[in-house]
């Protein structure tokens, strides 16, 4: 029984060492053909090169033919640049790929320099190659057969006026437009209306076609016979006054039947008795409707006004023939009605205009503000920097890269005795002054000893003692770090101080020492402006952010 039992076991770890071998088995091939890693390499073909020269600079992957590689793109390689990059070669190796790309590197500095280590991603995972170190050399220049010149003087460079025309053709867009609205609504011959076309008529014809229009009136019907006569008054009254020049719309009734008998009797006017007895009766009839609310019977008011029209067209042909004197004397009123017409036109124009104006301030105003609109309207220094065409430059040697917007100009400086012994070149330029609104300098420092470590403090001690001397009192300082766009770290001196003027003024003012080095060189940016100037602080803001310097000799 025990022996059984021992051959049972025994044939089923025989079963267990054979499945496990039969996985193994299984599995070998996965094991064995799985898939490599990646091999990224990089090589150059020199080390060394003049400058403007190029450097081939290489890089093989190998990978699978299911992989995806990305090869680094753009500027890469800085501080050297990148002229052109080609993919040289595809080879296919079983189920391996090669994948080559060259790309030609330049510099046109000379000094030593690192190209960085380059990025691969294969199938999202990087791998970076190694960092090569080159030297760039300057070409020599055989003195004795090339001549050496001077360096040329700054041209001067006329301002660009493409804003100001896109300034003076929006102006003068504007003023198109309002003069055009003047024009349309003020100034041109409109059509006349009905009113204005019975205005210009003679006064006799006036008279006949308002009377005309007081027949087929509803006066009458609506039982309104106090506006009836009104009317009816006003019209005659309006005649004697334009035709026969007198005073009859302000005159009681016996006066002005008292003024035309007098005329008549002068013999300025030729009306039968009985003509001026029916007018004086037609106002005596009026006054009592009007003030004394009588109603006549409606056939008396119509023939009222047959009587009106008939004693207007007696007095039109009793008036004797106009002179030369008269005519002229009526043509230089209808002149002056003419003028004081287009007068009148011009006043409203210009009220308008000037409401234009005032509104489009007012608005401004409240929009944008006070010291905006004044500054806009009569100018600014800073704020016609802020908005005139940049320049970006790099200044001396090792170079300062900063946008600016004038270009600075060389200052020749002269250097103490005890100085001249340590610093072999002096580079400045700059723009403004620090005891004005607004002033940008650069300056590079090269030393006679190569690997003499720049003294920041020294330097910024003396460009504070440079303020003070100005005449900047009460400084307040503050420092930090500072990186420039490339990753080149400075130190950051900055804040502020109560300039005293001349005259006994003085102004608060701000600054911003910004300083780099390494051995054998220092370089400095030093920015002055007024306090509270809005402007001015666009434009520091905006330099800093275009400042960069080589910091290789």
């Amino acid at each position: 029984m025990r022996m059984d039992n021992l051959h049972t076991i025994g044939n089923l770890n025989s079963a267990k060492f054979i499945l496990v071998t039969l996985l193994f088995l299984m599995l070998l091939p996965a094991v064995g053909f799985s898939q490599a890693e990646p091999k990224v390499s990089a090589e150059v073909d020199t080390l060394a090169i003049k400058i403007g020269e190029q450097i081939q600079y290489k890089i093989t992957v190998e990978a699978d033919s299911t992989d995806v590689v990305f090869f680094p793109e753009g500027q890469t390689f800085s501080p050297l640049e990148t002229v052109e990059a080609i993919m040289a070669d595809t080879l296919k190796n079983d189920n391996k790929l090669i994948l080559q790309k060259i790309y030609s590197l330049t510099q046109f500095d000379s000094g030593a320099y690192t190209i960085p280590a380059q990025r691969i991603a294969v199938n999202e995972q990087p791998f970076f190659t190694d960092s090569f170190q080159v030297k760039v050399a300057d070409v020599v220049v055989d003195t004795t057969k090339q001549k050496m010149y001077d360096i040329k003087p700054l041209i001067e460079v006329e301002r660009s006026t493409a804003d100001m025309w896109l300034t003076a053709l929006w102006i003068l867009l504007g003023l198109i437009v309002v003069g055009g609205l003047v024009y349309w609504f003020f100034l041109r011959k409109k059509p006349l209306t009905e009113e204005e076309k019975v205005a210009l008529l003679p006064p006799y014809d006036r008279a006949l076609i308002e009377l005309k229009k007081l027949e087929n009136s509803k006066y009458l019907i609506q039982d309104e016979y106090k506006q009836y006569y009104s009317e009816l008054t006003d019209i005659v009254r309006s005649y004697f006054e334009e035709d026969v020049h007198v005073t009859a719309m302000e005159s009681t009734t016996s006066e002005l039947i008292t003024k035309l008998e007098m005329l008549r009797d002068a013999g300025e006017l030729k009306l039968e008795d009985d003509t001026l007895h029916q007018f004086q009766k037609i106002l005596q009839t009026a006054d009592l409707v009007k003030f004394a609310k009588n109603k006549p019977a409606t056939t008396v008011a119509e023939q009222d006004r047959k009587l009106v029209e008939e004693i207007v067209t007696k007095t039109h042909e009793g008036l004797p023939e106009p002179t030369e004197e008269d005519l002229l004397l009526d043509e230089e009123y209808l002149e002056e009605l003419a003028r004081k017409k287009q007068r009148k036109r011009i006043y409203w124009a210009a009220a308008i205009f000037a409401g234009i104006i005032v509104l489009g301030g007012i608005g401004s105003t409240i929009y944008f503000g006070t010291k905006k609109v004044r500054d806009t309207v009569f100018g600014y220094p800073t704020k016609d920097l802020l908005e005139s065409e940049w320049v970006a430059s790099s200044y001396g040697y090792p170079p300062v890269q900063i946008e600016t917007p004038e270009v600075l100009v060389r200052q020749e400086l002269e250097l103490p005795k005890e100085t001249e012994e340590l610093i072999k070149e002096l580079q400045a330029f700059s723009y403004g002054s620090y005891v004005g609104i607004f002033s940008v300098s650069t300056s590079s420092i090269t030393f006679k000893d190569q690997e003499e470590e720049p003294q920041f403090e020294a330097v910024i001690g003396s460009t504070l003692s440079n303020f003070e001397q100005l005449g900047l009192k009460n400084i307040i300082t503050k420092q930090e770090e500072f990186v420039t766009q490339s990753g080149v770290k400075g130190m950051k001196t900055y804040g502020t101080g109560t300039l005293e003027r001349p005259n006994g003024d003085s102004k608060r003012a701000k600054y911003n020492i910004l300083t780099f080095g390494g051995k054998g060189f220092i370089q400095q940016v030093v920015i002055t402006w007024e306090e509270e100037d809005e402007y001015a602080e666009q434009i520091v803001d905006r330099i800093l952010g275009s400042l960069d310097v080589k910091t290789q000799v």
